[in-house]
């Protein structure tokens, strides 16, 4: 399959602190990847070297093939390369229209023949009204961001993200600060409405349950460098998988390996 997103020797340092350690990746368009891993594992320092917020100590990150080393954040969203954050980036003082319609302003400030090449023949307004009824956010139209419910806030930011046509969308820990009751019928209707466009998907997420119910590959950190990469059902038995990051025994119990 054809990689939309590669890194090679990825490493990052923070003094006598190694964040990322060699990451060597390769994703294929189309996937949905996991991240998991403990706190201060790498997965969101790897998150943020390939999306521009950091710049890399050594190594390189390509996206489809052109070299976005140490980007701008500014640059690698024009290319099609979008994330969510943990906590909701979005305008407290706007309606969660008025939030879609600034995204999509502000990027059709930055990127030439915006309407044409990532709207196609619709309007700005257009693709609001659609993300809104998307993401089931229309009773939320004319709402204050600020008033809005954890989960909602968490699909206003993704609905953001994706209303401007990326081709990999990275979602850090997109269950976080939701209710249990709520994950699942979240991440259904981000998962429906992401893969409607045929976008490559990675997400850091610390619910194993979230994580074995929706990816197809799964990439474990731990102290800044992958453990483990695989299927679902492979990673999750790996033992240091199983003692690192789910505080289990190995399988076959503590001596296994």
């Amino acid at each position: 399959m054809t990689a939309i997103l590669e890194t090679t020797g990825l490493t990052k340092t923070f003094g006598a602190v190694t964040a990322a350690n060699a990451l060597d990746v390769r994703i294929e368009a189309g996937s949905v990847v996991g991240l998991i891993g403990g706190n201060g594992a790498g997965k969101t320092t790897f998150i943020n070297l390939v999306t521009g917020y950091l710049k890399p100590t050594s190594g390189t990150v390509h996206f489809d093939g052109l070299d976005i080393t140490g980007q701008p954040p500014r640059l690698i969203t024009r290319l099609g390369l979008c994330r969510s954050f943990q906590i909701p980036q979005v305008f407290d003082s706007l309606t969660a229209c008025e939030n879609l319609l600034v995204g999509l302003g502000i990027v059709s400030m930055r990127r030439k023949a915006f309407i044409g090449s990532a709207l196609g023949r619709q309007s700005p307004e257009a693709v609001a009204e659609e993300m809104l009824q998307r993401f089931r956010l229309g009773p939320y139209r004319d709402e204050l961001a600020s008033t809005l419910p954890e989960g909602v806030r968490k699909l206003l930011d993704i609905a953001m993200a994706l209303a401007v046509k990326p081709r990999i969308l990275l979602l850090d820990e997109p269950t976080s600060g939701v209710s249990s009751d709520e994950k699942f019928a979240l991440m259904d209707l981000v998962l429906e409405a992401i893969r409607a466009e045929g976008v490559t998907v990675l997400f850091v997420e610390h619910d194993m349950d979230v994580v074995r119910r929706y990816v197809h590959r799964i990439l474990a950190f731990y102290e800044g460098r992958i453990i483990a990469d695989g299927a679902p059902a492979e990673v999750m038995a790996h033992p240091e998988v199983r003692r690192y990051v789910v505080g289990e025994p190995p399988v076959g119990g503590e001596g296994a390996c």
